[in-house]
């Protein structure tokens, strides 16, 4: 007689100290709307039941690091077996061409520069990537690849979920952390925005550098600017006073035989003469 053989319960996960706690302990982890908008974006790919499972993990501090560079978000997450398992998550980082096209988009606009110069992500910044064909968080889970060291098949598995949370969670403390994610540190991009914002103002900067400065020109200060200069075209030469009359035409009445402009004309020259 066959004997059912039953699978061991899922082992406990091995306590550690000082790991990675979520900030939020209970409800929502994500605070910000980017943060926010990166979750809804894993759940609208089915993730939502197994994303859940991560939170537990993520809220025990079971991560024991969590770091990002350029396309990749690498997590060790303390797991039930003595090595902790290796969870990472990655995306395509943009090229640098459409990163000068993004840069020069962002910098054409004052709000989403002033705003990202001050440390804030704008919170229309998608739509400046929208209008470039470009999508600054992953529309597909094709965009995504995740994996973990651990044996669970099932992606995201709680360690990957984990990861997803706190990486949440940095996304609202730093929300360059993003942009980074996607290949442009901050201070590189900050850079490229003041020096592409300064291009813009520095033809009126140097009209304003071009003026003496007001101490040196005191005397002239108070001072009628002097007339133009007398036009090089010559004047006209001066216009008889009787000239409009032989602009009319000819009057139909006569006067002893003569027209009447021959006898207009004398008044007109005694007019300009008085």
């Amino acid at each position: 007689m066959n004997e059912w053989r039953r699978f061991p319960p899922s082992a406990k996960p091995i306590r550690v100290e000082g790991g990675i706690k979520a900030r939020s302990k209970r409800g929502e982890i994500a605070q910000t709307w980017w943060s926010r908008r990166f979750i809804e974006v894993l759940e609208s790919f089915g993730m939502g039941g197994r994303l859940q499972r991560g939170k537990r993990y993520a809220r025990a501090g079971q991560v024991l690091s969590l770091t990002l560079s350029t396309s990749m978000a690498i997590a060790l997450v303390q797991g039930s077996r003595p090595e902790p398992y290796r969870a990472r998550i990655a995306i395509k980082a943009f090229p640098a061409a459409d990163w000068e096209r993004i840069e020069r988009a962002l910098a054409g606009q004052a709000l989403y520069a002033a705003k990202l110069l001050a440390g804030e992500m704008p919170t229309d910044i998608e739509r400046v990537f929208d209008e470039l064909g470009l999508q600054l968080f992953p529309t597909t889970m094709r965009e995504l690849t995740m994996d973990c060291s651990c044996p669970d098949w099932e992606i995201p598995c709680k360690h990957l979920a984990a990861a997803c949370y706190l990486l949440a969670e940095s996304f609202d403390e730093d929300p360059f952390q993003i942009l980074a994610w996607r290949g442009r540190e901050r201070e590189e991009l900050l850079d490229r925005l003041r020096a592409l914002r300064g291009s813009v103002s520095a033809p009126a900067a140097e009209a304003a550098d071009d003026a003496a400065p007001l101490p040196e020109c005191l005397e002239a200060f108070w001072t009628a600017p002097e007339p133009p200069a007398a036009s090089a075209i010559p004047a006209p030469e001066p216009t008889a006073p009787d000239a409009l009359l032989d602009e009319l035409d000819p009057l139909p009445v006569k006067i002893q035989g003569k027209s009447a402009v021959e006898f207009l004309r004398p008044a007109y020259r005694t007019m300009a003469r008085s």
